[in-house]
């Protein structure tokens, strides 16, 4: 067990290629800004704001590495929280879930450098590991809530069919996108 622990903590400074520091900042930076703005501009269109969320999840986990993933795990659910503030649809429920939600992404995001940086595992099956234990935490983290009456029974859905939906579609466009940066590094 400690071995897989060890394997698991050094992927997170795996990068699927090198980039230069300042890129990998650049990177960072573009992917937190629109996860994070997107619930303000878009509203609560959860598939499309959840899909363009795992989209810039999985890219991050690709190609940035250590504490620089961190604002692209915890800014979008904040956005989303602020962005429900100011809509008036935020509730003390979301409020709830946000450090699930934390820990959702970052399950995605370690099981992609996982399996994919570390484990050579092709990127598709990688991706549905990742997305089906994204959401099986998020489900069983609002049916606990649900059964303390934190969160409402919509959450359920919420949690768990759209979160494995936007995963495998974010993540999807994600791999397509690496695919051409990776073509133009190499280009």
């Amino acid at each position: 067990m400690k071995f897989e622990y060890a394997r698991i903590s050094a992927s997170l400074f795996q990068q699927e290629y090198s980039l230069p520091r300042i890129q990998e900042y650049v990177e960072m930076m573009v992917y937190a800004t629109i996860s994070f703005s997107l619930p303000f501009l878009l509203g609560h269109e959860q598939l499309l704001v959840g899909a363009v969320v795992n989209c810039a999840l999985v890219l991050a986990a690709l190609n940035l590495k250590g504490a620089r993933l961190l604002p692209v795990i915890i800014l979008p659910s904040i956005g989303a929280y602020l962005a429900g503030l100011i809509f008036g649809v935020a509730s003390s429920a979301l409020l709830c879930m946000l450090p699930f939600i934390w820990i959702g992404n970052a399950v995605l995001v370690l099981s992609i450098k996982y399996f994919v940086l570390d484990k050579k595992t092709h990127r598709v099956a990688a991706l549905g590991i990742g997305a089906a234990a994204k959401a099986a935490f998020l489900f069983l983290s609002a049916f606990a809530l649900l059964s303390f009456g934190m969160v409402p029974a919509a959450f359920l859905t919420a949690m768990g069919i759209f979160q494995i939906a936007t995963a495998l579609l974010g993540g999807s466009a994600a791999l397509v996108l690496q695919e051409g940066k990776r073509r133009l590094v190499a280009g």
